[in-house]
């Protein structure tokens, strides 16, 4: 068995290839290709495990190795920073230092995605690049309008919105002093065409809720619509990954750091090291959870009342995250409690009895 540690770059890859007593068989820099890649390699493919870190472009080499038949594993890069402290750092050492830990079993191994699952991301990383884009020209424009004159500042708060279609015909007749009515203009045109290129984007987003059963039955849990409910079932990919649900808390980020010496214990803020895009969701559900849910609601102010809103804001979360987890793996809906109206309320387990 060989092993191949890869350090890899945007147009090549530094490989090392190791033996199983950790002789190196040889070293070099190899283009991203695979007819280049084969010929590095030569015969031990078929008798070859690879790992690269994780990063950008992971899976372009990582899917090429695949194909020719090796296995390859991707490696967490904090953690193998963490195993492997290095004062002096290159991409020979790098990439000996991952074929090292590979062959002693100490790689701290990421979870490997399918080109499908992927592909879903890319859908709703491009959704939040057309929201973040929208918003900073909405900015750009308020800022705009705050440094002209006092008419045109009170003509504009006239306006019960400047981002309608009658707000933004209302900005396109705007007469403006110098080069601001040209710099509103281009503003204005940006911002209708990144709505365009949103409403495109939201396609897309219901195209993959339809084709996603975990989405729809994510959709039924308070506080979860369409892209909400995408977004926690691409992330997740697949729930089996988690045996217990405090891992899964614990990928979200939603776990509080802990310090310990002696016999002191301290508990700090939440970690906030995992999926980040998995931790936006489900916080941003939980305002909207608790106006639909009674249960939700009294379990957010229990917890609000005796310690603070921001930490209600991350128990709820964790709550809900705690109901996706078990009704993905009991595969099915949401179901709701019903109250007995002549019972006085109670907490429970929202849908999870």
């Amino acid at each position: 068995m060989y092993f191949i540690g890869i350090d890899q770059h945007k147009q090549y890859s530094q490989m090392t290839v190791l033996d199983e007593k950790g002789r190196e068989i040889k070293a070099g820099r190899v283009a991203n290709l695979r007819g280049d890649v084969e010929r590095f390699l030569g015969g031990i493919v078929s008798d070859a495990q690879g790992v690269v870190e994780a990063g950008r472009d992971c899976y372009v080499v990582t899917d090429m190795m695949k194909e020719m038949g090796m296995g390859v594993k991707i490696a967490h890069p904090l953690q193998v920073k963490a195993i492997a402290k290095a004062r002096i750092k290159n991409d020979k050492r790098d990439s000996r230092i991952l074929a090292h830990l590979l062959r002693t079993g100490m790689i701290p191994e990421v979870y490997q995605r399918a080109a499908s699952n992927r592909e879903a991301q890319r859908v709703l990383q491009l959704r939040a690049f057309y929201i973040k884009s929208l918003t900073q020209v909405k900015n750009k424009i308020w800022s705009l309008l705050a440094q002209q004159s006092e008419e045109v500042r009170m003509e504009v708060d006239k306006r019960s919105s400047v981002f309608s279609r009658r707000g933004l015909e209302f900005l396109d007749g705007l007469e403006l002093e110098g080069n601001d009515k040209k710099i509103l203009g281009s503003l204005v045109k940006t911002y209708r065409q990144f709505t365009e290129r949103l409403k495109e984007s939201d396609a897309l987003v219901k195209t993959l809720y339809k084709e996603m059963e975990e989405a729809r039955w994510i959709d039924t849990v308070p506080g979860f619509a369409v892209t909400l409910s995408v977004l926690v079932a691409v992330e997740l990919s697949d729930i089996n990954r988690f045996r217990r649900v405090e891992e899964l808390h614990s990928y979200a980020g939603l776990v509080p750091s802990t310090r310990s010496s002696a016999d002191k214990t301290y508990h700090g803020r939440i970690t906030k090291q995992g999926n980040k895009w998995l931790r936006w969701a489900v916080i941003e559900a939980v305002y909207p959870a608790i106006r639909k849910d009674h249960d939700l609601l009294v379990f957010y102010k229990r917890i609000a009342r005796r310690k603070a809103a921001n930490i209600a804001k991350v128990a709820t979360a964790k709550r809900l995250l705690t109901i996706i987890y078990k009704i993905l793996k009991e595969k099915r809906c949401y179901i709701p409690y019903k109250r007995n109206e002549n019972r006085l309320p109670m907490i429970h387990t929202n849908g999870l009895r």
